[in-house]
């Protein structure tokens, strides 16, 4: 019978113990409050160190890679490429590329690398990138597609597909020799766009004769059916190309694509060159390089 008042009694014990437990809360029992944090209020969120942000608004160096636009071709002279005035390396003070204004004008020339070629497609790029990552650039500027697009024919195009290829191969030879090296994606420009402008001047259709980019500017009066087609038929195919680059950009914490801010920019023929109405001029590169200087140095991407 004493066993048994015993072991009522220490049943009673843990039921007690029970109830208080849950009447009482654990760090009250423990002597300190539930949050643990010290005497002087301090959270643990704040005691924790702050996380390295993933993208770097002040890189220290960098290196251009892309076509024509890149190399500022037809903004000085006819027919020629005038990289002091490029977007993205120049030197040219009016233009205030973005090197210029991300490293300085006395330090731009020194830590900043073109290596952007006229006339280069997609399939260029894994060279140029490889020419990048020798530099060890903090940040690398991608301008690249337009020549994809700018074919002879429409059936010239390079297709969506390859430009995939092209680009995905581009970004791992760059992750291969610089993991951690920032990127900056710029739209492919409204082919249109450019060509409803230009074709307002006399002087920049016949330099279109020569031979440029006749996908879309070829035959720039034509309005029939079929030249309509062709038109909205390049301007498709450049959307996909910017769809490519957002989507690959997107998997790489490194990359930050423009959100289609050359695609919707609205060139006007001050920003054309005087020469082919088509390519940038100096005003047009000006504008460029306020784009990207805008989404680099922004805390969040484009959306």
């Amino acid at each position: 019978m004493r066993g048994q008042r015993r072991n009522r009694r220490s049943h009673g014990v843990t039921a007690a113990a029970l109830a208080v437990a849950v009447l009482v809360p654990i760090g009250a029992l423990a002597g300190c409050d539930s949050t643990d944090e010290p005497a002087t209020g301090e959270s643990a969120a704040e005691r924790r160190p702050s996380p390295k942000p993933t993208w770097d608004t002040s890189p220290a160096s960098i290196a251009a890679v892309g076509d024509s636009i890149t190399r500022g071709f037809d903004a000085c002279t006819v027919l020629a490429d005038c990289p002091e005035v490029s977007w993205a390396t120049g030197s040219d003070a009016k233009v205030r590329s973005l090197a210029s204004r991300l490293l300085g004008a006395q330090s731009s020339t020194a830590r900043s690398w073109n290596h952007a070629k006229s006339g280069a497609r997609i399939a260029e790029l894994p060279a140029q990138m490889t020419q990048a990552v020798a530099k060890k650039p903090q940040l690398v500027t991608v301008m690249v597609g337009a020549n994809d697009a700018c074919r002879d024919t429409v059936s010239h195009m390079t297709s969506v597909a390859d430009f995939r290829t092209s680009f995905e191969t581009s970004m791992k030879k760059l992750r291969d020799g610089l993991p951690k090296t920032q990127v900056y994606v710029s739209s492919v420009p409204d082919l249109k766009r450019l060509w409803s402008e230009g074709r307002t001047n006399p002087l920049g259709k016949e330099i279109w004769k020569l031979g440029i980019c006749q996908s879309m500017l070829g035959e720039p009066d034509a309005m029939d059916a079929a030249a309509v087609r062709r038109r909205d038929t390049v301007q498709d195919r450049v959307v996909a190309y910017n769809k490519v680059l957002k989507d690959v950009c997107a998997k790489d914490r490194h990359c930050r694509y423009d959100g289609g801010a050359v695609f919707d920019f609205r060139f006007t023929g001050d920003q054309l060159s005087q020469w082919d109405w088509f390519h940038p001029s100096r005003n047009g590169q000006q504008r460029l390089a306020e784009i990207a200087y805008r989404n680099i140095t922004a805390k969040e991407p484009p959306p």
